[in-house]
């Protein structure tokens, strides 16, 4: 159920009811933009309170990032204290962790031995918490349901079961909604903030990169403004070094499994009907074939001989085809936003 695992009609179904929502909640749009620019905003302010003193960024990085998937999702933003958004945050980075870890994913394969892992258990548990705060969440929706104004994924999916309440066998299920919406939440929340840490950390290695992105800011925007969208395309630079920073982090080098409608002969070998097939995206992203330094930060892989950026063939950190990442474009907003916001604002250092 949901976007990410589903297929044939149903995933066709959400898919497209999916993108269609998000377009109308602003993801592309000006009105996104300005939401994301106020929790730069935010997230700067936070930043400040520090005076310069080291501090962790795991925690307030995601949930500046999740706020902005939670406005599309809820209508609504968490401040960064608030305990039931902590506590939320901390079930999903958890599970986030144990689900690539060995005892959890030799469960996958061998349910029988569950009572072995209490990791396992922990993601169980996890899971259960989790769909009951987002059970909560949708029933205040339902209560408060007014379908001229609609704030955001939730309450459009809520109309669209409305309108097929008849259809005996709707894709709009409560089963999918709260797939769909874990599913966006997954994708809108952890790996943005992961690849933005990724992104601090290597600024602090190469604070000459870091240092060249500061100075081809000031030379695009006014003095005391931060980066706007429509500054992506005069900073080829900053462009560059974000595409390299998502490539050579890698946070996801397995796509979402994928599997087969009919059997497919693939350089020789059959490969039957309903077989599990899972995209590693880090042959592409490492492939030497194509990246001139693979094993190296280089953000000249993404520019030509006068500077300008170039796109990559082999560049697909959001996967490739129709099975790619929903929100690989309000992703490439926030990391452009939030990346350039900081350094805008602040010069990062070891401590």
């Amino acid at each position: 159920s949901g976007i990410a695992f589903s297929h044939g009609v149903v995933w066709r179904t959400m898919r497209r009811f999916t993108l269609s929502t998000l377009r109308d909640f602003g993801v592309g749009k000006r009105t996104i933009e300005i939401r994301i620019l106020e929790e730069v905003h935010s997230l700067i302010k936070y930043f400040e309170s520090y005076h310069g003193k080291p501090f962790d960024t795991k925690m307030i990085l995601n949930s500046a990032v999740s706020n902005v998937i939670c406005s599309i999702l809820f209508g609504e933003r968490f401040e960064y204290d608030d305990p039931v958004f902590l506590t939320l945050l901390k079930m999903i980075n958890e599970n986030t962790k144990l689900l690539g870890s060995p005892m959890v994913l030799l469960y996958n394969f061998y349910p029988s031995l569950g009572f072995l892992s209490g990791a396992s258990r922990t993601v169980l548990q996890n899971i259960r918490e989790l769909n009951a705060f987002l059970q909560k969440l949708f029933q205040e929706h339902k209560e408060e349901f007014n379908e001229n104004n609609l704030t955001g994924f939730v309450d459009a999916f809520l109309m669209k079961q409305k309108q097929e309440s008849r259809k005996p066998h709707s894709a709009f299920s409560n089963g999918n909604l709260l797939f769909s919406t874990l599913d966006l939440f997954a994708a809108g929340s952890e790996t943005t903030s992961t690849t933005l840490r990724w992104g601090l950390l290597l600024m602090m290695k190469y604070p000459e990169i870091q240092r060249k992105i500061q100075e081809e800011m000031n030379h695009v925007i006014e003095p005391g403004e931060l980066p706007k969208l429509e500054d992506r395309k005069k900073m080829p630079y900053t462009e560059a070094v974000l595409h390299e920073i998502q490539r050579f982090a890698n946070i996801v080098p397995m796509g979402v499994s994928r599997s087969t409608p009919a059997d497919v002969s693939f350089r020789g070998y059959l490969i039957p009907k309903g077989t599990e097939i899972i995209p590693l995206l880090t042959s592409a992203l490492n492939d030497e074939l194509h990246w001139k330094t693979p094993d190296q930060f280089n953000p000249s892989h993404f520019l030509d001989a006068k500077g300008n950026f170039i796109k990559r063939e082999a560049f697909i950190p959001f996967s490739i085809g129709r099975r790619a990442c929903l929100g690989e474009g309000l992703a490439r907003m926030e990391l452009f936003l939030f990346f350039a916001g900081l350094l805008r604002k602040f010069v990062f250092q070891p401590p």
